[in-house]
């Protein structure tokens, strides 16, 4: 049996010694034949020197380096690309998962011969009350729009067989959101409590959540669509009964109602509400334009490994 732990690096560089130690460590518990892949997402500090003076002591070590910073979730499914164990351990490099981890899932995956995943399920979100609340509100949101019941508060962390992550990287959309794609892939799925450690500040900044919260929504709901159509069908529906209103009031009564300030706040809700229409038909039209290119997710510069 095979075991392959794969991993990114971006920013990483005070972590990997530590990494790379207490991993091995825990797959020797697991398997002899171990490979642990190591995906530079373009680290713009020295991680990649690190792990390739690393590797000069341990050929178990792969690294693939990225010609850019793609972004996690697409150097992920990088390094499960070429990933070639039977069974496939996914964490991150920053030590808030534990490498520990991996044998207890391992434990629960061979007593449970009919499971495919084992993750780790939070107990807890890291963060402030702002942090915890909105992720939840996201996870919400998602779950709304798509019409799933994805997992709230999953870990990245988890440990695969190599079917699913067969199955798994059959999904090649160009715009990913993995915890999405880990859901719609199937299988029996299981799940562990676990504590998720605080090492410092995260390099997902509020920006890339908001773009993240976008991609996860439009690729995986057509809702909102069906949301403006509807939305639209009211505003037309109640704007017939204000013209019929006005139009018996006139002709039996003949009262006009005054006001320019009524006229432009409704001409300014209206045009704002067409425009956000506009918008959200536009990212989804973006989305599409993206995918119908077929690029590559992601551009590998070099494949470090000893032969």
């Amino acid at each position: 049996m095979k075991l392959s732990i794969v991993t990114t690096l971006y920013k990483s560089a005070p972590y990997i010694h530590e990494f790379c130690k207490r991993a091995l460590s825990s797959a020797l518990k697991v398997s002899e034949d171990t490979e642990i892949i190591f995906v530079n997402d373009g680290s713009p500090d020295n991680s990649l020197e690190i792990v390739l003076d690393l590797q000069k002591y341990n050929s178990q070590i792969v690294v693939i380096d990225l010609s850019r910073n793609f972004g996690h979730h697409k150097a992920v499914m990088t390094g499960l690309k070429y990933s070639s164990g039977d069974y496939v351990f996914l964490i991150d490099v920053d030590l808030e998962e534990n490498p520990e981890l991996l044998i207890e899932y391992f434990g629960v995956l061979e007593n449970n011969k009919d499971a495919d995943v084992v993750h780790g399920m939070l107990m807890r979100r890291k963060g402030g009350w702002f942090e915890r609340l909105s992720g939840n509100l996201a996870y919400n949101i998602i779950n709304y729009l798509s019409g799933e019941k994805m997992p709230v508060n999953y870990s990245f962390s988890r440990i695969m067989t190599r079917r699913y992550v067969k199955s798994l990287l059959e999904y090649t959309e160009r715009e990913l959101y993995i915890g999405g794609l880990w859901y719609l892939a199937g299988y029996k799925q299981l799940s562990i409590p676990i504590v998720k450690e605080h090492k410092g500040s995260t390099t997902y900044s509020l920006e890339k959540k908001i773009s993240l919260l976008v991609t996860s929504i439009v690729s995986f709901s057509a809702k909102p669509l069906y949301l403006i159509f509807l939305t639209g069908s009211i505003i037309f529906s109640i704007s017939v009964v204000i013209l019929f209103s006005l139009l018996f009031r006139k002709l039996f009564y003949d009262y006009v109602f005054q006001g320019w300030t009524s006229i432009m706040v409704s001409l300014w809700f209206l045009g704002g509400l067409i425009i956000l229409f506009i918008g959200i038909i536009g990212i989804y039209l973006s989305k599409v334009y993206s995918e119908s290119k077929n690029r590559p997710y992601t551009t590998i510069r070099h494949i470090y490994k000893n032969e």
